[in-house]
């Protein structure tokens, strides 16, 4: 098996760069709308049997073991390449969890699914009534011998109808304070008793779903983590979501769009955009170096502390600032919907701003993780 971390960064970047080219299809290059399972299975297959599926896992259960290093720069190379980003929860958020937290029977059914795309995960965390305050969520579930009775619903669930599994947090305790009496669930989609509802965003696309379960029946062995310590695991779990979350890749896939369009249009050579360009750009080379310290935090096996909340803000902050100078590089185009043809180049330029709206709000929104870097790290009085 290759060791990545010890080739020379220009090497193996070489590597990366001609494997993507090569293999990766014309037509899905910097696609203008999140990618669809349909869409991926087959570039997720060819990077499984390549062993590139889980750049951030390690040998033993099949992953590429990358340094911080060698992760930025596969990274930048998926952005250079504009390769979307697939329903890649399971590689990115479960996986790791499931590796830290379950058993080894967990680990030896699920993480071999997982790497095949046999099981594609979809989060349920947030409900109707609990976002980022995400402890006072109301399902529950009941245990009933060897199984738990499910109730309730989660909400904004990415790419649900996509999934074939969920990651779930259901208080299995109602009389302990609300961070207590929480546990964490990996169920099957096909579980009867679970409904899911599609809702279309602002782009018109039916990215979310909200997810009802009615006494949906969940073996005993889905829990992950004690009975009741779910919060535990979840805030592991938010910690490599922030830092997913935080990745430069949104902002530089954005950026690269936007370079285009300016090429095309002469917009670099106006000093005042040129500018704004080399300000953001510049944020995201910021926010990539942030990104490396706590990638490298992780490889090390240390817990991501509360200032991970920085990344997650500085790197979301950025996109939506680069989403609404796009929009102005479009001019009179940049406010109607669809794709344009700008000078040969195809741009929707109202698809990535409305996609970036959301960004400081979902996964802990930027008022929550400013208390957070207040309270936590800067030791401010509440």
């Amino acid at each position: 098996m290759t060791d990545w971390n010890a080739m020379a960064d220009e090497d193996f970047r070489r590597e990366v760069r001609a494997f993507f080219e090569w293999q990766y299809p014309p037509q899905l290059r910097y696609i203008l709308h999140r990618a669809r399972w349909h869409e991926m299975k087959d570039w997720w297959r060819k990077l499984c049997e390549k062993g590139w599926i889980a750049p951030n896992w390690p040998r033993e259960w099949g992953g590429m073991a990358l340094d911080a290093g060698k992760m930025v720069i596969y990274l930048e190379e998926l952005e250079r390449h504009g390769v979307a980003r697939p329903p890649d929860q399971g590689i990115t958020q479960v996986g790791p969890l499931i590796m830290r937290f379950g058993t080894e029977a967990q680990k030896a059914h699920y993480l071999p699914r997982t790497l095949s795309g046999e099981y594609i995960w979809c989060q349920g965390y947030s409900e109707p009534n609990a976002g980022s305050d995400l402890a006072s969520l109301q399902t529950t579930a009941v245990l009933e011998g060897d199984h738990f009775a499910v109730n309730g619903s989660k909400i904004w669930t990415s790419l649900a109808d996509d999934a074939t599994h969920i990651y779930l947090l259901a208080r299995t305790d109602r009389r302990a304070k609300q961070q207590q009496g929480i546990s964490f669930l990996l169920v099957d989609l096909k579980t009867p008793g679970i409904t899911l509802r599609p809702i279309r965003n602002l782009a018109g696309h039916e990215e979310f779903s909200q997810v009802f379960f009615d006494n949906a029946r969940v073996p005993r062995e889905g829990l992950v983590g004690a009975l009741n310590d779910g919060w535990t695991v979840a805030k592991a779990l938010l910690g490599f979501e922030r830092l997913n979350i935080g990745s430069p890749r949104r902002p530089q896939y954005a950026l690269n769009r936007l370079e285009m369009l300016a090429r095309a249009k002469g917009l670099l050579d106006d000093a005042g955009f040129l500018d704004r360009f080399i300000a953001l750009k510049l944020d995201i080379e910021d926010g990539a170096a942030l990104y490396r310290r706590f990638v490298e935090q992780v490889k090390r096996g240390e817990p991501l502390g509360q200032d991970v909340s920085m990344l997650k803000i500085w790197t979301m902050e950025t996109w939506q600032r680069l989403a609404e100078l796009l929009v102005e590089a479009g001019a009179e185009q940049g406010v109607i919907a669809g794709v344009h043809d700008v000078a040969g180049v195809e741009t929707d330029f109202l698809n990535p701003f409305y996609y970036s709206r959301p960004a400081t709000i979902y996964g802990g929104s930027s008022e929550i993780q400013r208390n957070i870097l207040a309270k936590y790290v800067l030791k401010l009085p509440s």
